[in-house]
């Protein structure tokens, strides 16, 4: 059973802004919280076919490589060499311009949980509403970065600078 989940955001950046830093594929661990390093692998560093090696904070880590492209607005990634009780999943980040001085961020994963009933559950009950709350952490932190210039660490930016940036 594939299980989906998604989360949307809008900001006070604008489109173009966002997608500077989205668009340079090597540098997730700039707005990441949980992310190390994520260098490139291949020859290919950006675009169809670029692939990263995301390394974690707790040392383990995952490839990710761009299945979809579209210049300028998001791609999707399949995901690979995890250690995580999955049998694939692919996730996707896009950033669409709501006007010239803020945009919307999409972030969504699709996966398939190991382990028949009980990881469906597991998918369902856990996993879903875990990846929700790291999306949010995600494109915030990417919001950050982009009006600050700060790399993100494992703790979060404060959340009177947060709710300067965000639009509810």
């Amino acid at each position: 059973m594939t299980h989906h989940t998604q989360k949307t955001i809008k900001v006070n950046v604008p489109a173009a802004k966002i997608w500077q830093v989205l668009g340079d594929f090597a540098s997730v661990e700039r707005f990441a919280a949980t992310i190390k390093t994520s260098p490139i692998v291949g020859d290919i560093s950006s675009g169809l076919g670029a692939k990263r090696l995301c390394t974690f904070n707790d040392g383990s880590s995952l490839v990710e490589e761009i299945i979809e492209y579209q210049e300028g607005q998001g791609f999707k990634m399949a995901l690979s060499e995890f250690s995580l009780p999955l049998k694939s999943m692919n996730a996707q980040m896009r950033v669409k311009a709501i006007d010239e001085n803020s945009s919307e961020l999409y972030m969504s994963a699709e996966f398939v949980v190991k382990g028949g009933l009980l990881g469906r559950l597991m998918g369902h009950l856990v996993m879903r509403p875990v990846m929700k709350g790291v999306f949010n952490k995600v494109m915030s932190g990417l919001a950050y970065h982009c009006v600050t210039g700060k790399r993100i660490d494992e703790k979060a930016p404060p959340n009177d600078e947060l709710a300067k940036i965000m639009i509810s």
